[in-house]
This record gives structure tokens, sequence and C-alpha cells, in this order.
């Protein structure tokens, strides 16, 4: 049960509280074996997900009500049929089917299909129990897929809506029968998508550069990560004039590059991956000013900031035996009589010479530096993560991300990772040619293309020149950040995309 409420008079300043999620993923409880009906009138409801060949065991609970279920209709694939028990809850029986072999983006759908019919029918179910019937390490896979829907669904983004009473959300969740599942590192994984959807559906005036780095403050003291912040006058004496060129048409001087170490006692400090994040906190889009409906939601610009982060506090809370740091480049993009103009030349951090063509770039500009501020620690590996082209968009749609990488290594160890995680990338190309488009007549480098096509692959091309070549790097631009409808097992529009797909990497996929 959380509260939500309604802040008066504190507009651009809202209270911690409403910064940081008030919910936290339901608690997970493994339950050894099959139990009698008494038991299973504990709860709201109840799911069974079964293979396409298989039938519901004579052992369930109530088991003539699933075999009636079951007889309704052909068990094809992402079918899914509810009932309610016959006892005093009137719990709701909800039986889906999935097909051997499925993919794991698609197992994450059809669980996120059983949990939109339970959380419709029972919107305020407290307690809900999981059944799945299949052997083998897909049970543990399928456990797993089910509670992270149902950990999705049933949580409630931020909103300033007056509520009249307060609102129950799902508790616990209870995994029936042999289970297979780390429940420590479901809930974690749950907790830290929910993270990057929250504060990625912060409003602007809520999250500004202030308040994110009160929030910084407040996640680094709970989960013991070190945190200093390099302001603008900091960036200035070290040059970082690519991120203070879009800064510099902001109302306020609160701008900067965070900097969030995760050190493991007793190891080295060097870190093993540097995670960076862009976290433009609104993009109008400057001097190139957007269309209405182009910049509508550019407050979720900020997306890649909050994957990078989200991962990082999970690593931390999983214990993982690596340092990991991550770096975060929070301003904004603003129109203004300093703002930053076309044909503009200006230093990055590294020495390279940018010429600026489109102020509406200005994603990879702050990453520039935030790119060789973070290879000044000598990662063994790095990962960027921005939604920054509408290119990439048009490729893909919002069905997947793109991947780019200088390492062929590394890039199939993400695309592991993204086929284990269900969150999906496209692994592009990255040629060296490209950089003629980027040819500049009176810099180093033009920040991008005057006209946009190829505009994903030209800025990958621009980030990897402030990359060591000796350092693994992979870049993800995040076309799946927003997706009307939701996708996968997340029902909202703000997805959190690449928190699950970071963290499966950093713990499975990392050294492959």
């Amino acid at each position: 049960m959380i509260r939500l409420f309604v802040l008066f008079g504190q507009a651009n300043r809202p209270s911690m509280r409403s910064l940081l999620p008030l919910q936290k993923a339901p608690r997970l409880h493994l339950l050894g074996g099959l139990t009698g009906k008494s038991r299973f009138d504990l709860y709201d409801a109840v799911l069974l997900l079964l293979p396409t060949d298989a039938k519901p065991g004579h052992q369930l609970p109530y088991a003539g009500l699933w075999q009636i279920l079951h007889r309704r209709g052909e068990a094809t694939h992402a079918a899914v049929r509810s009932a309610s028990f016959d006892n005093r809850r009137q719990t709701l029986a909800v039986l889906g089917y999935c097909r051997a072999g499925t993919s794991a983006f698609e197992l994450l759908r059809l669980a996120g299909l059983l949990a939109q019919r339970t959380l419709t029918d029972r919107p305020e179910a407290q307690r809900i129990a999981v059944i799945a019937q299949v052997n083998g390490k897909a049970r543990g896979i399928w456990e797993e897929a089910l509670y992270a829907a149902l950990a999705a669904r049933s949580f409630v983004l931020p909103t300033a809506k007056r509520q009249e009473r307060e609102v129950k959300t799902l508790a616990r969740v209870d995994i029936v029968g042999p289970a297979k599942i780390d429940t420590h590192r479901a809930q974690v994984l749950a907790d830290a998508n929910n993270l990057a959807r929250h504060l990625t559906a912060l409003p602007p005036n809520w999250l500004d550069a202030t308040g994110y780095r009160r929030v910084l403050t407040a996640l680094a003291r709970r989960h013991g990560l070190s945190l200093r912040w390099h302001g603008e006058p900091q960036l200035a004496k070290l040059g970082a004039n690519a991120f203070l060129a879009v800064s510099r048409g902001n109302a306020r001087r609160d701008a900067g590059i965070a900097e969030l170490r995760y050190t493991p006692r007793g190891r080295a400090i060097r870190p093993e991956v540097a995670l960076v994040g862009k976290g433009v906190l609104f993009d109008t889009g400057g001097t190139n000013l957007k269309p209405h409906k182009s910049m509508l939601d550019m407050h979720t610009d900020m997306g890649g900031s909050a994957v990078a982060v989200a991962t990082l506090v999970a690593a931390a809370r999983l214990r993982v035996p690596f340092a990991i740091d991550a770096w975060l480049a929070i301003t904004e993009n603003s129109i203004g009589p300093k703002a930053y103009r076309p044909q503009e030349v200006v230093h990055a951090l590294n020495g390279v010479s940018i010429q600026v063509i489109h102020s509406d770039a200005e994603g990879r500009m702050a990453l520039a530096d935030t790119l060789s501020l973070a290879a000044r620690r000598r990662p063994r590996a790095m990962v960027d993560f921005a939604t920054l082209t509408g290119a990439c968009v048009y490729a893909l749609t919002e069905r997947m991300s793109g991947l780019f990488a200088n390492d062929a290594a590394l890039a199939a160890s993400w695309l592991a990772a993204a086929g284990a995680s269900g969150e999906r990338l496209w692994n592009f190309p990255l040629p060296e040619d490209y950089d003629t488009d980027l040819d500049s007549p009176t810099a180093d480098i033009a920040q991008c293309a005057v006209e946009g096509k190829g505009d994903h692959i030209l800025a990958a091309r621009f980030l990897k020149r402030f990359v060591p070549d000796d350092v693994a790097w992979a870049h993800i631009d995040l076309s799946s950040a927003t997706r009307r409808g939701g996708l996968a097992h997340v029902p909202t529009e703000i997805t959190g995309f690449g928190a699950r797909l970071a963290l499966t990497w950093l713990l499975d996929h990392r050294a492959a």
C-alpha cells in the first residue's frame, strides 16, 4: 500500500519522497510444493503458465476448474483464460500457454498478458501465486518473467493527481511448486526497471539538475556509493566545452556531470566497467527549436542516465565483485540569448575541436566530454546509454534499440545479454568511411551531417572520437526508452528499457 499525494506551492522543489519511488517490487517468496485449497484461498489471484502441449496437473488445487479452463479452446501460444475459484475470496484463476523454445522477449510479452488480465480484474490484489508448470531450467526463467510482469504492471508512476484514498498495490508474490528462481536477483531487477521508469517519468520542473543531484546524493548514501559532482566551474577548468556549450543556454547554472562509484571492499579501484548516461532533463532543441509534437515529451530525454544509475544501484545491492563507475551528463538544452548556435567551434575536453551544425544534436555534445572524463579512469569496458537519434527509431521502431561497438567480442556479449534479458538490440555497423560525412572545413570534426540520413551511425562515429582506441566501448541508442502501449511486460509508455539488459550483461555476459 502506498500513499500518493499532491504537492502544493513546491512546483520546482518537490520533496525527496516524490523524487524517489515510494514503492518497492512485491516481496517474492518460494513455497516448496503444491498446497491444498485452504492455502490457495489466501490469494487474490493464481497464475498458471503451461507449455502448449501440456495440461493442468491433476494435483493442482481446484484441478477441476483448471481443466475446464483448459478445455475452453485450443492451447495456442499466448492464449489467456480466466475464471474464479468458488471460495470466499473469489480468487481469480488465470491460465496462459507458452510454446517451447520461445524467445525471452516473447515470454515477457506473454507474462505481461497474464499480468494485465490479473491486475485488470483484481486491480488491488495484495497477494498472488504463480505456478510455472514446466520442467528444467525453463522453470526459473518462466517464474522470473511472470514476477517481472507483475512487478512492472503493479508499479505506480509519479502522479500529482489528488487521491481520495490510499492506493493498494501488490505486496507479495508466491512461487508455488519446485522453484528455480533467484528471488533476490529477481526483485533487484524489477526495482531497477521501476527506478529507471520513475526517474524518466518525473516532470521536468521536479527533476531539474538540482533535484537530480539530490536524488543521486540520497541513492549514494543509501547504497554505499561515492558521488562527485563536476559543476560548470570545474568543467570549465577541465576544458569540457562541448558539454558547456549545451548547458550555456540554461536559466540556472546548476548543470554538471555526476560521477558515481561502486567499489567492493578490498578490491582494486580501477573500474571494470564505466556506465555513461545522457541526462538531458528537457530538450527544447535549442536555437534549432523543436516543433510542438517533437518537444512535448522531451522530459524523457534523460532516460539514458536513469538506466545507468538504476543499473549501478542494482549492482551495489547485488554486491557484484568488481568496481563500476557511472557518469551522468546532466543538463537541459534550452533556448535563450546565450544558447549555442550552428557554426560555433568548441574544443572538447580531449582537445578535439567540434564544428556545431545543429543545436538539437546536443546529446552527442554532452556525452563527448562525459566519455572523455570516464575514460580517464581507464575502465576495461565502457558503455553509454542515450536517447540519441530519431534515425534509430526510424530504423528499428521502438521495439528494439540500436547497438554500436568498437570491439566484436563486446558486441557479441551485449547481443547475448539482449537475447537472455528480452530487451532486444540490433547491432549496427560502425565503418570508418562514414567519418567523411563528418568532415569539417573549420574543425577536427563536424557535430553531425546537415542531412539526417544515417544519423544513428554518424552519431556513434562522432562519440567514438572521445573513447580511447584501447578501451572496449559500446553505445546503445535507446529507441525503446518510450513506446506507446508499452513494450514486452512493461505496460507504460515509459519502458525503463536498458536496466534489465545492462544487469544481465554485467552478471552473466560481461566476461564472455
